[in-house]
């Protein structure tokens, strides 16, 4: 079995913080490992040191999300079909989140990735999602449309259709967040 292992570092542009992420391909999935860290800023008081683990199928499509507050000793595991029907820790199915494949966690340029790679859109092409929205460091979980258009070899529109938040999001050749204007930029290779 092919095993491939990236390693991806990222700093947010409000605030000091810093997110490392291990992500390991193979050919029937990828695993992604992330550890997130925000200090208090003027926007926003709540500092947070997150852990967290999503796991995909050969398509891209979330099938488990676990994120792990260690600042409050908060966590939430959810589980998913990959075609919109999700699970919660104590069992129950969440239809708030029904026709969300991809998980969105606030904190994280790698959420992008997730619709990225999944849609594989043509230059030009576009596509509404629902996702399952996880708010860092509230956890609290909503669905939340998109839109994703791409508009260069390298650049996705990312649009939430519930508000006016629009980005062009940059990405190198495989997917993964370069620059996020005003929210998060890519260190190291």
């Amino acid at each position: 079995m092919h095993i491939v292992t990236r390693s991806l570092a990222w700093v947010p542009a409000a605030r000091p913080g810093f997110e490392g992420l291990t992500l390991t391909l193979t050919p029937t999935g990828a695993t992604a490992v992330g550890h997130i860290t925000a200090e208090p800023s003027e926007t926003d008081p709540r500092g947070f040191d997150v852990f967290y683990r999503i796991e995909c199928d050969e398509a891209w499509r979330t099938r488990y999300v676990t994120v792990a507050d260690t600042a409050t000793s908060r966590s939430l595991e959810l589980w998913s079909t990959g075609d919109g029907h999700w699970q919660g820790d104590d069992g129950r199915m969440l239809v708030h989140l029904l026709d969300a494949v991809d998980v969105d966690l606030s904190a994280t340029p790698f959420s992008n990735t997730l619709p990225i790679r999944r849609l594989g859109l043509a230059l030009g092409q576009s596509a509404e999602i629902t996702t399952a929205y996880i708010d860092i460091p509230s956890l609290h979980v909503s669905a939340d449309r998109q839109r994703y258009t791409r508009i260069a070899p390298s650049t996705y529109r990312y649009e939430s259709l519930d508000g006016s938040f629009v980005r062009d999001v940059e990405v190198d050749d495989e997917g993964f967040v370069t620059d996020y204007p005003g929210l998060f930029t890519r260190v190291g290779r």
